[in-house]
């Protein structure tokens, strides 16, 4: 006979007495059907249909892998204007705020001071090549006054690029002295093109040179990506550019592409979880950065698996379970994984095998009277996946 519209072969109603022992494996458990009369446990064959079978993982939107800055000031000063907004769509170089720092003055001022001292290095050293070419100066004055001279160019350098990591321009640097229009400002730039997603600055407020306190976050939000945890268990069904949909509660009849881009080398050792990251395009920028999300990663294409009807399925703490007849009257609980419920109807990656009875029907009543049965653990057989299946 037939269930119409699942993917098992029901079997007749089974009786509420039993009147042989239950075989047990080393963590499944046996129980007896209830007694009461009234009580009606359906069991099916387990049969195979051609699916798309999906892991489903919990996850958090995120800012891609490098497109992404947090932005903070490398000198202690004073915010003089702030030239980026919250929300504001900047290209890279685009300046974000202006500080007023004491550090430039002063670097400044050692930069002229080296400068001088190159200059008069420099014509000592001349001089005393001229003394000495007339005989009028000893050696060892030259040579004193050749190593003055190459301190003085080392000093000069040292001072010309403390200036440029101050971002003062080279271009202002080159000209003659007397011509260089240098400030105390220190103008902070964004590194990337993007948008400002956060803001940590306001006018006339003092800054440290601390990297720790950020001023401004950029990010690129035209590409995110979704970080999940995977069980160390499901980690060969996982594989670098698999193709995987990302569904978020605000959007929940839309499906985001995504492809896995990397997979974590250590395992959370509390949870047992290995992080994995999918890539996933946001142009319309529907995913917002610290959203939950489900990243339901694609298996293998068409291929077999065996069918349940999804209300054989029971979650316990977040695992499934079936309950499997183990002769008549008598049931294992067996836990399973499974892929995304479809139709009614759930794809079982590991733990059943096509012609196994399983109760599609009445397994709450079985739940109820095995909830004082001892758990003995998870049997790793139950948990290897299905032998192929050829279509």
């Amino acid at each position: 006979m037939t269930l119409s519209g699942m993917a098992c072969s029901q079997e007749s109603p089974s009786q509420t007495s039993a009147t042989t022992a239950p075989a047990f494996t080393k963590s499944d458990k046996a129980i007896h059907a209830p007694s009461t009369p009234e009580t009606q446990i359906v069991t099916a064959l387990v049969t195979v249909g051609p699916s798309h079978p999906v892991l489903s993982l919990a996850g958090k939107v995120s800012y891609g892998e490098d497109r992404y800055s947090k932005v903070s000031s490398a000198l202690v000063g004073r915010v003089q204007k702030i030239h980026g907004q919250l929300g504001d769509f900047v290209k890279a170089g685009e300046l974000l705020v202006a500080i007023e720092s004491p550090e430039i003055a002063s670097a400044y001022s050692e930069f002229i001071k080296e400068h001088s001292d190159l200059s008069y290095a420099h014509r000592s050293y001349g001089l005393a090549k001229d003394l000495y070419e007339i005989k009028a100066l000893p050696q060892k004055d030259l040579k004193q006054a050749e190593n003055d001279f190459v301190k003085a160019k080392a000093e000069f350098r040292r001072a010309r690029e403390k200036l440029l990591a101050l971002q003062v321009s080279k271009e202002e640097l080159d000209k003659p002295i007397a011509d260089q229009t240098i400030t105390s400002t220190y103008q902070i730039r964004s590194p990337l093109s993007g948008t400002i997603v956060d803001r940590a600055v306001t006018p006339g407020q003092s800054v440290s040179g601390d990297p720790n306190q950020v001023l401004f976050t950029v990010a690129d939000l035209n590409t995110v990506q979704v970080i999940a945890d995977v069980y160390d268990r499901d980690l060969g069904l996982v594989k670098i550019k698999q193709h995987a949909t990302v569904t978020v509660e605000a959007y929940p009849e839309t499906a985001f592409p995504a492809t896995i881009s990397s997979i974590g080398d250590v395992v959370d050792q509390t949870t047992r979880t290995i992080k994995i990251r999918a890539v996933v395009n946001n142009s319309d920028r529907k995913l917002k950065p610290g959203m939950f999300a489900r990243l339901n990663v694609k298996l293998s294409e068409s291929r077999p698996y065996p069918l349940i009807p999804q209300e054989a399925v029971l979650e316990i703490d977040g695992n499934m379970y079936v309950y499997v007849a183990n002769g008549e009257n008598h049931y294992i609980k067996r836990p399973i994984k499974t892929g995304l419920p479809s139709s009614g109807h759930m794809s079982v990656l590991s733990g059943l095998e096509p012609g196994e009875k399983i109760v599609i029907k009445g397994a709450v009543l079985l739940k109820g009277q095995d909830m004082n049965v001892e758990d003995e653990g998870l049997s790793s057989e139950h948990l290897a996946p299905p032998s192929p299946l050829k279509s």
